[in-house]
């Protein structure tokens, strides 16, 4: 049977998607659902491994379905992830140890806090190009391992295994205890903070350091590469691709040169601009992070600068305070009023990430008068997903010295009109939002395709990408200094807040 599709199962923080793409790059099967969130404590953030993976064999069943795809048609599948969240499972079993610890859980920030102290928050930055913070993997690893009974025994015989939650879907999706294949790709590897960024290595001073035994670790691999045949609803078919979820919308967004780059507003923003083949040291609070690696070419490097806190605000005006029911609904809100009344709202909520890296702040909302009403709370949290993108984006030309053109964005809220246009007038370049706004899938597709043969060469997913809409700034500069001058002052108010 010819192969007509390229396929991606897409494990975000919130939710499971799988996502069946035709040669051209058009959607043609999607199922997604959603999974618990989980919060034993303040900081804290868990899923359920095997919740996800339940969720992992029903999306791609109901895609298959709804599409009516079938499975032999499919040239092979790719996996895309929430990064950096981390599962320790046994070998023999397939059973987690532990709930998965989530990207955005602060449960490690003493751990980090004594591994700084030799050395500063930087110890390792030269090597792996992350700062010690509570983001990454490596310290979570070291959590569980000191905190479940018997784990670091088990992890010194190789009974256990680690995974970044690519790692867990491979593994399971390719067999789990019955031969399944212990694998990850220099993506993901970049984000635990374990992998030398030249030798594209598990680095032997670090884990000693970190205290994380080599045999619990997977094999670091390409982003695309047959790893494996599936087994299940696709059996037979290569699993042949994988990228962090911020890496395959890059990869998606067909940012191949050198100096483009792709900002992903999901549960927290992602900015990532293309640095070329060789990594760039940031000097401005950025990540130094791999952008993704095709078979044998050369590893392709990126800066990234990371938001914690931005689709999540939305969700938390919807869940915590009942501002409004549906998500969607926050535009509405937010254009009841013709600006944020002189309020902000830093969404601080697990620290600030980039170009902070402040783990002792917490969110806040300043400016507040007897004249603010709901409508100015929204706006204001609309704004702080946009000024956040600024920050990163000051600092990605001070490192790379290139001032960006325009900006290309995707994910959900892209097509929030207001905050498009917002976003571009803060910038003061044009934003734009490709046919396909879902990259992240598309690009993890691209990348398994390629593996196989179904996409020969970067010119034919370069024709894929098509613009839909462009947003250009209407604001002047006077306005845009002010208003980020404000914010700025904003930020400085949330440091501090935990002892």
């Amino acid at each position: 049977m010819t192969k007509k599709y390229a396929a991606a199962v897409d494990q975000g923080t919130t939710s499971t998607r799988f996502m069946i793409f035709d040669h051209k790059g058009q959607v043609v099967g999607l199922h997604q659902k959603e999974h618990e969130q989980i919060y034993p404590k303040p900081g804290w953030v868990e899923h359920d491994p095997m919740e996800i993976w339940e969720r992992t064999q029903e999306v791609i069943a109901g895609a298959l379905e709804k599409s009516g795809v079938k499975a032999e048609e499919i040239a092979a599948v790719g996996v895309t992830n929430q990064r950096e969240t981390t599962v320790v499972w046994e070998k023999a079993t397939g059973k987690p140890i532990h709930n998965a610890i989530v990207w955005q859980d602060t449960r490690t920030d003493k751990i980090c806090n004594e591994l700084a102290k030799d050395g500063g928050q930087d110890r390792f930055r030269p090597k792996v190009g992350l700062p010690l913070a509570t983001y990454f993997s490596g310290p979570k690893i070291r959590w569980i391992l000191e905190n479940v009974p018997g784990a670091r025994e088990k992890a010194e015989k190789g009974e256990i295994l680690f995974g970044n939650i690519d790692t867990w879907v491979i593994w399971n999706l390719t067999g789990g205890p019955n031969g399944g294949v212990h694998v990850t790709d220099v993506t993901n590897a970049s984000r635990t903070m374990l992998m030398n960024l030249e030798t594209l290595d598990w680095d032997e001073e670090i884990l000693g350091i970190m205290g994380v035994p080599r045999a619990m670790l997977p094999e670091i691999r390409p982003s695309s590469q047959v790893y494996g045949k599936a087994v299940g609803a696709l059996a037979g078919i290569p699993v042949a691709g994988d990228l962090g979820d911020q890496q395959a919308a890059l990869f998606g967004q067909a940012c191949y040169d050198t100096g483009e780059a792709k900002n992903t507003y999901g549960t927290g923003c992602f900015m990532l601009l293309n640095t070329g083949t060789k990594p760039v040291q940031s000097k401005n609070g950025l990540l130094t992070t791999l952008g993704y690696k095709i078979g044998d070419q050369p590893a392709v490097y990126a800066l990234e600068g990371s938001i914690a806190i931005t689709g999540a605000l939305v969700q938390w005006l919807r869940d915590n305070l009942g501002m409004i029911s549906k998500s969607a609904e926050v535009e509405d809100l937010a254009k009841t009023v013709e600006d944020n009344g002189g309020i902000y709202f830093v969404p601080a909520f697990s620290g600030l990430f980039a170009p902070y890296w402040r783990s002792d702040a917490r969110g806040v909302i300043v400016g507040l008068t007897r004249y603010i009403n709901k409508g100015h709370i929204a706006r204001a949290a609309l704004e702080a997903t946009a000024y956040q993108t600024r920050e990163v984006l000051d600092a990605m030309n001070a490192d790379s010295g290139v001032d960006l053109k325009a900006l290309k964005v995707d994910g959900g809220m892209v097509f929030n009109e207001t905050l498009m246009q917002f976003q571009s007038d803060i910038l003061g370049v044009p934003v734009i939002r490709p046919k396909v706004a879902e990259t992240t899938s598309l690009g993890a597709a691209y990348a398994a395709g390629l593996a196989v043969g179904f996409w020969s060469n970067f010119d034919e997913l370069r024709a894929n990408w098509g613009k839909d809409k462009e947003w250009d700034p209407k604001m002047d500069a006077d306005t845009r200094a002010k208003l980020y001058k404000g914010w700025k002052k904003a930020v400085t108010r949330t440091f501090d807040w935990v002892e």
